[in-house]
C-alpha cells in the first residue's frame, strides 16, 4: 500500500479517535487509512517506532477486528 502524502515518511500512523496505531507497511486495507487522512485525525510519532507509539498509549491495529472508539485523551 502507498502512504499517505503527509505521512510519507512515517511507518507507523495513529488513529486519536481510536488510539490505534497503523504499520503502514503491513497493512493491507486502504480504506481506514484514506478515512484517518481525510479526517484529520492521524497521528505520527518520533521517533518513529512501534515502542513511542505505545508510550503514548496507542495500541496495535489488527486486520478483521471491529474498531474500538474511544475519545481522544486532551
Amino acid at each position: 500500500m502507498d502512504r499517505p502524502s503527509r505521512f510519507e515518511h512515517s511507518r507507523f500512523l495513529g488513529d486519536k479517535r481510536t488510539q490505534l496505531v497503523y504499520d503502514l507497511d503491513s497493512w493491507d486495507d486502504p480504506e481506514i487509512i484514506d478515512e484517518i487522512v481525510a479526517n484529520d485525525v492521524g497521528l505520527s510519532f518520533g521517533p518513529d517506532t512501534l515502542v513511542e507509539a505505545r508510550n503514548r498509549g496507542y495500541s496495535p491495529a489488527r486486520p478483521g477486528r471491529t474498531r474500538r472508539h474511544r475519545k481522544p485523551r486532551a
